[in-house]
């Protein structure tokens, strides 16, 4: 076999190469059997010496490089978009990391709403030894509103001010009032009974204001604590049908969830991204394995220039 011979093989099993490279990322059916095509072309020159090896040159010249070209500016956008994909992803587990960490620890909370309720029935059980006595006496305990200040951004929920208004609404004909605080006349009565033994429920906050909201030990009664205005309530929670609070994850914990989520998304997109084609290009490459398995396209291969046309304007086009 003459050099000129075996350097237009060699030329075209380096295209070969090239092919199964790329059909290997793509993973895609009709690249595989355009390779695969491509292949047996290549070896019915290797095994007749008497064709013209000029055929072979002249087919990867007007289709294998063509496709080549094609299926790398595919893959190079591909991996543009991916990347910029797992920029965000890295950004977001940036945030993961910071709010993380920064989370209070559940079993603290859980053991802080235990000493928030322990202040508010000493405190309650103080308010009522001075509405007795008609003491001055201070009746609330230290630091009674650190525990709100300290959870409320992240662990209780939200209220519309329409709520806010209607939970703290009441008549002065019902309630007992002293210059530390204003309660409720059944309240104070149900407290008398039960021993002021309540416990911390949930957190509810509008704005800027909150509500602490307490639950009587083996009972479905509840009340509030508005502490701007050191008001106690008897509350009703049945009227906020809309209310959810089965869902006891923190704010930060929420988001921490959701990023989560949205990155799993993210991950899973840039799986198929990083190998997807345009229908086009599908539709494309589809006719060009109808074209090249002619048993007698080498006869016509002189005029497979249309097909390599349409294969290098699709190269200038912007799709990519």
């Amino acid at each position: 076999m003459d050099e000129y011979r075996l350097n237009i093989l060699k030329k075209s099993s380096a295209e070969i190469n090239r092919l199964q490279l790329l059909s290997v990322f793509f993973d895609d059916e009709i690249i595989y059997k355009i390779y695969l095509r491509t292949q047996v072309i290549h070896q019915l020159f290797t095994n007749n010496e008497d064709l013209e090896i000029e055929k072979l040159d002249l087919f990867h010249l007007q289709f294998t490089d063509s496709v080549i070209a094609l299926l790398r500016k595919i893959k190079k956008s591909n991996e543009k978009n991916v990347a910029l994909i797992y920029d965000e992803i890295d950004l977001n587990e940036a945030l993961i990391d910071k709010m993380s960490g920064s989370f209070d620890d559940k079993n603290k909370f859980n053991q802080e709403k235990q000493k928030q309720s322990l202040k508010i029935n000493q405190s309650l059980r103080r308010l009522y030894n001075n509405l007795s006595d008609l003491s001055t006496d201070f009746p609330f305990s230290k630091n009674i509103s650190v525990f709100s200040a300290k959870y409320a951004n992240d662990y209780y929920f939200d209220l519309t001010a329409e709520q806010l208004s209607q939970l703290i609404d009441y008549q002065g004909k019902n309630v007992y009032s002293n210059a530390y605080a204003i309660i409720e006349k059944k309240l104070m009565g149900r407290l008398c009974k039960f021993d002021f033994r309540t416990e911390f429920y949930l957190g509810l906050k509008s704005g800027e204001l909150i509500i602490e909201v307490y639950k009587f030990l083996d009972s479905k009664t509840y009340y509030l604590f508005f502490p701007s205005r050191n008001l106690f309530l008897l509350c009703d929670l049945s009227v906020f049908n809309d209310l959810d609070t089965s869902n006891n994850l923190s704010e930060r914990e929420r988001i921490v969830q959701e990023l989560e989520y949205k990155n799993d998304k993210l991950k899973s997109n840039a799986g198929v991204l990083k190998t997807s084609m345009s229908k086009d290009v599908q539709d494309l490459l589809e006719s060009s394995y109808q074209k090249i398995s002619d048993i007698s396209f080498l006869n016509h291969l002189n005029y497979f220039d249309v097909q390599s046309n349409i294969l290098k304007e699709m190269l200038r086009t912007d799709l990519f």
